[in-house]
């Protein structure tokens, strides 16, 4: 256990084994930090791996008397940060849970339990520790829904979870200022946020004008070195990979419909990627002709492709359209389906077929898991009868869809 602020220490364990992570291995290990801030009461933020829980635990508990501790802020429920709470919540037998709503029902099927140990917080949420104050901060989906960031207002000093990380195991050194050469793992810190944050990168935005509001010192990061210093570059680093992208982005939207449903899907579409800066075109593939369709899928960013299902086939002359992509040059260019159904949705699976078939980068359910984690957004796009009820859901994978064409 190491002081690093005023009543607040670093509590975590340096990994320097080759860690196997999100299907990478981490050539330079990695730090799981946890902190422990002692005032008239006692808060512990964030814990670490789950393989190191029982170690973690033990050690916690010859700094101090377990029963003691009030509070156990878990930023993020991914294992490499909360994987010590299982065996801790039953020795601190007092310790209330301070997380998000979200990450309520998470952490209480991870580790079993009780619904009444948890203090739920929202943005703007204080916790009052004596002389000390946590403020809470939303930051969703980085990477996570869950995800949130505490502050410490009198030492002004945040605590980010996985953002700002940098995956390095380093025995000797904790803060970034001790080391010689500050420079040295700037490449490491922008690997890890394309690997980790890049995925996200439409919240990376909001999360940044959310602690641009606060008056930042230290941050204090769940993995690599502390940023005592120069937090504004590190920040600046974040800012300018979310807003690197192609300009004047041309998305196409081609669609048939039987009863409207389908084409009141790509309305919404169409007005979600419009409000996100892109040049977008929809088309009733019932109303144009094949070439000039054909010409725009060859010059358009990407396109989706939306069809009703008549007894399990693509009604009208979309499926027309869908024949000529193999000859045309739209390899690696995505796309996804999308359509309204009544009693089976089987059209659309086979509009994803034809893109697949062509090369396309067609959008798949599993590759938005496996990027981002999402289980909840889905494609192909189905939607049962009128999507007015699935407004958000179809606006989410809009969104989802942009990034897959604007980098």
């Amino acid at each position: 256990m190491r002081e690093i602020a005023d009543k607040v220490f670093w509590i975590g364990k340096v990994d320097d084994r080759k860690v196997p992570f999100h299907r990478l291995v981490l050539e330079k290990g990695t730090s799981y930090n946890a902190y422990l801030i002692r005032d008239e009461k006692t808060a512990l933020i964030d814990t670490v791996d789950m393989l190191y829980g029982k170690e973690f635990t033990d050690n916690l508990g010859k700094e101090m008397d377990l029963l003691t501790l009030d509070f156990i802020v878990i930023n993020h429920t991914e294992p490499d940060h909360s994987g010590a709470l299982g065996s801790l919540i039953r020795k601190a037998q007092n310790a209330k849970v301070v997380c998000t709503a979200f990450a309520v029902y998470e952490l209480m099927e991870m580790y079993k339990i009780d619904k009444e140990r948890f203090l739920v917080v929202r943005t703007g949420d204080t916790l009052n520790l004596g002389t000390k104050t946590l403020s809470f901060h939303e930051t969703p989906f980085l990477h996570t829904e869950e995800t949130m960031v505490t502050y410490l207002e009198e030492e002004k000093m945040l605590f980010t979870c996985d953002i700002f990380s940098t995956h390095i195991a380093d025995n000797d050194r904790l803060l970034v200022s001790e080391l010689e050469d500050e420079d040295s793992i700037l490449e490491d810190f922008k690997v890890y946020y394309k690997l980790i944050m890049d995925p996200h990168r439409r919240y990376v935005l909001p999360m940044i004008d959310v602690v641009k509001k606060l008056d930042i010192r230290t941050i204090a990061t769940s993995h690599g070195y502390i940023l005592d210093q120069n937090v504004e570059k590190y920040m600046g680093i974040y800012e300018e990979a979310a807003l690197q992208s192609k300009e004047n982005v041309k998305a196409l939207i081609l669609y048939n419909t039987m009863s409207g449903n389908t084409k009141k899907m790509a309305r919404i579409l169409e007005n979600e990627l419009t409000e996100q800066g892109f040049i977008v075109e929809s088309i009733n593939t019932e109303k144009a002709e094949l070439e000039e369709v054909l010409t725009k899928i060859q010059y358009a960013d990407g396109i989706l492709f939306g069809t009703s299902t008549k007894y399990a086939d693509i009604p009208g002359n979309l499926e027309a359209i869908l024949k000529e992509l193999k000859e045309l040059e739209v390899e690696g260019k995505p796309a996804a389906a999308f359509g309204s159904y009544g009693w089976s949705g089987e059209a659309v699976e086979v509009v994803q077929d034809y893109l697949v078939g062509a090369g396309m980068k067609a959008l798949r359910s599993s590759d938005v898991i496996k990027s981002t984690g999402m289980s909840d957004i889905s494609f192909p796009l189905r939607v049962r009868f009128n999507p007015e009820n699935s407004t958000n859901e179809i606006k989410a994978a809009a969104s989802v869809f942009a990034d897959a064409i604007r980098f």
